[in-house]
């Protein structure tokens, strides 16, 4: 068993009886595990109730059965899977509106990396570095024109060094964040002068393109993160109660009712940010796309999971428990 808080113990106990009958009532549970994936940690959760056992997963916070999934294992992929494909469901792209501006670079990212797939020879590997290359200077482009950055002079359009110093200085001032913008310079700068050396590079190889893009990938990951932060103002703690966890609320003004508006808000103390304008949804087309029909319908397994059949193997019906029998009255 895990260690866990009061705090995290009485938030599993408030979902689950949130999402169960009236007189549900949870008789234990424990933290049973914990897996990190993409910066995202989920916790898992083992919690009997009068109504059966439940596994409780967070992160989002969901529930399963455990007769419907009596393996751990097998969960904790179900649900990161789950994870990962709900975001890009039509209900959920405002969480993709806030990369929009940024939809041209990740998109010309991904013609880029096909490129790589198909490269063969030292011409293709130079073509891959002359995409990651223009990879970053569409970044800096779409920086400079989402939103206003003092400084005079103005660099060059094209000048990339000088805009990731003008974006890093901007984003991260001070002396107490001398490391974090020496950090975001040098994996920026490093990705630009690798991406112009692969451009030219007659020795080039499949490896140097894949490094080129990994490098531009990882840079601009956070890059854009940074400037997204920059633009709608949020800080990285309350400024009221010094609190992490700060959340996007949206809305709507009664005088522009068709522009959608974000603020951060502090989940500990209620305080709220400047609220700055956002994408619409119809503005999101593209950037996460499918093929196919999607029914829409839930499905709901009647078959425990208890083992993942191969090839040639038969499913064994799973086991039911035997009722004991019921004694005799008379004694």
């Amino acid at each position: 068993m895990l260690t866990a808080t009061e705090e995290e113990r009485a938030d599993v106990v408030r979902y689950l009886l949130s999402q169960s009958p009236k007189r549900t009532k949870v008789t234990f549970l424990q933290k049973v595990y914990s897996e990190a994936l993409i910066g995202h940690r989920h916790d898992v959760w083992d919690v009997h109730t009068n109504g059966g056992r439940w596994w409780v997963i967070t992160n989002p916070t969901n529930l399963y059965s455990q007769e419907q999934f009596p393996n751990m294992d097998l969960v904790v992929t179900f649900h990161v899977g789950l994870c990962l494909r709900v975001p890009r469901t039509e209900q959920q792209r405002k969480s993709d509106s806030r990369v929009i501006p940024f939809g041209d670079v990740l998109a010309g990212l991904a013609e880029a990396t096909d490129a790589l797939g198909q490269a063969q020879k030292v011409a293709d590997y130079q073509a891959v570095g002359m995409r990651a290359r223009e990879v970053l200077l569409a970044f800096i482009r779409v920086a400079q024109d989402i939103t206003e950055w003092a400084t005079e002079p103005v660099p060059k359009r094209a000048d990339f060094r000088a805009w990731t110093d003008l974006i890093c200085n901007t984003a991260l001032p001070g002396a107490d964040q001398r490391e974090r913008r020496h950090l975001f310079k040098s994996m920026l700068t490093d990705a630009w002068v690798f991406s112009n050396w692969l451009t030219h590079a007659h020795s080039a190889t499949w490896h140097d393109a894949e490094a080129a893009l990994a490098a531009v990938e990882h840079a601009l990951g956070l890059a854009i993160s940074l400037v997204v932060r920059q633009i709608r103002g949020v800080p990285e703690l309350c400024p009221e109660c010094g609190s992490p966890h700060l959340f996007p609320e949206e809305g709507w003004r009664e005088d522009l009712p068709e522009v959608a508006w974000e603020r951060p808000v502090c989940a500990d103390c209620g305080w709220t940010g400047r609220g700055v304008p956002v994408p619409r949804n119809g503005e999101t087309e593209g950037l996460f796309t499918r093929a196919g029909h999607d029914s829409g319908e839930c499905a709901i397994m009647t078959v425990p999971l208890a083992a993942i059949r191969k090839p040639g193997e038969k499913v064994q019906p799973a086991k039911r428990a035997r009722k004991s029998p019921a004694k005799n009255p008379r004694g």
